[in-house]
């Protein structure tokens, strides 16, 4: 549809403290809730907040595949996950075409600092597009790859901790913490007001002497309970239960395998009905204006609202065509959902085609 280390690095931000990491919990329980949301198992918000539902889902995940059932993700049940399982952030250099829970997490932290991504554990032309945002932030060489200097550099600024053996559920939830940038004209309890706290607590989080002046540019800890970050991270990031129900009815409709709907879907968009691409794809299954038309004025012969239901019965009804038209091969199929019918035909399957097409093989098998 749309031609689309290191581990020296993250030893460092595994020694971090708690309330350094406390500003969004541990950044690889969103590769875990991911990977579990894929599953159906796992309904709430890809926020990296360890806490009951997200060991709730990993207990059903375990039953499901009758592992030991403790709650915690550990290699065994990361292994079983498949290809959304592995690896861990850190351990591989990212770039265009890389699947798995790392670039989950790589889209998690971007969409936290507001740059907006599918969050699907697949770094496609989005995701890329993202990368150089950050690494433009951040003044950094804009190549779009997450090497080494610029995982150094997202480490230093959110650390991403590697747990030994299992990442395990928090019983409770930690206080949050942001960083602030005095600017000129600001003062210890304007920005006490600003983030719903205390000169005192400000002055005690950053060793500070209330009666001393501030210093432009300074960093100051701030509390951050407040819903600005939550809510933007909520909306992009927030609950698809209803997606699985809308994938699974389309694909029984119009015979096709289900698994492989899901996992086109999760590929597109991770379930994200509110996302626009670049090139104004959308939706559940990123479709092109041009596509939505196509479907409606040749293959079905009606309008389709746009809705998330609507999304979906032209996404699939989309997919059934391309299936038939290449007379049942699901990897031309795929690859002519990916670069086009007419490329496919011409040109066969484009390099740049070829680890979407993998993935999506692959994470059917797992859904």
């Amino acid at each position: 549809m749309r031609v689309r280390i290191l581990l020296a690095a993250l030893a460092v931000a595994a020694t971090a403290s708690p309330a350094a990491l406390a500003s969004g919990g541990n950044p690889q329980t969103a590769g875990l809730q991911v990977a579990l949301r894929a599953q159906g198992l796992y309904h709430g918000a890809i926020d990296a907040v360890s806490g009951p539902r997200t060991v709730a889902a990993v207990r059903a995940f375990q039953r499901i595949h009758r592992l030991p059932v403790t709650g915690l993700a550990d290699a065994r049940t990361r292994r079983a996950l498949g290809p959304l399982g592995r690896p861990l952030f850190g351990s591989r250099i990212l770039r265009r075409g890389d699947f798995g829970w790392d670039v989950a997490v790589l889209q998690f932290m971007l969409v936290r600092q507001g740059i907006s991504v599918p969050v699907n554990a697949y770094f496609d032309g989005p995701t890329l597009r993202g990368v150089r945002t950050l690494q433009r932030r951040l003044h950094l060489r804009v190549d779009g790859v997450v090497g080494s200097r610029t995982l150094a550099a997202i480490v230093r600024r959110e650390p991403v901790p590697v747990a030994s053996r299992h990442l395990v559920a928090a019983k409770h939830p930690s206080p949050r913490y942001g960083i602030h940038v005095v600017r000129a004209g600001e003062s210890l309890s304007a920005i006490a007001r600003r983030y719903h706290t205390t000169v005192a607590r400000l002055a005690r989080l950053n060793h500070l002497d209330p009666s001393h002046y501030l210093l432009v540019g300074t960093k100051l800890r701030v509390p951050t309970r407040h819903r600005v970050r939550t809510v933007r991270t909520a909306a992009i990031t927030g609950s698809v239960t209803p997606v699985r129900s809308l994938l699974d009815r389309w694909a029984a409709r119009d015979g096709v395998d289900k698994h492989l709907v899901r996992a086109l879907a999760w590929m597109e968009s991770g379930y994200n009905n509110a996302l626009v691409s670049s090139v104004g794809a959308r939706g559940i299954m990123q479709l092109l204006p041009s596509t939505w038309s196509y479907v409606e004025t040749v293959l079905i012969g009606h309008k389709v609202r746009h809705t998330a239901a609507g999304n979906v019965q032209v996404g699939v009804a989309y997919l059934h065509h391309l299936l038939a038209d290449f007379h049942g091969n699901v990897r031309l199929a795929l690859a002519a959902w990916y670069e086009g019918e007419g490329a496919v035909r011409s040109h066969g399957i484009y390099k740049v085609s070829r680890p979407f097409v993998a993935d999506v093989l692959a994470l059917s098998h797992r859904m």
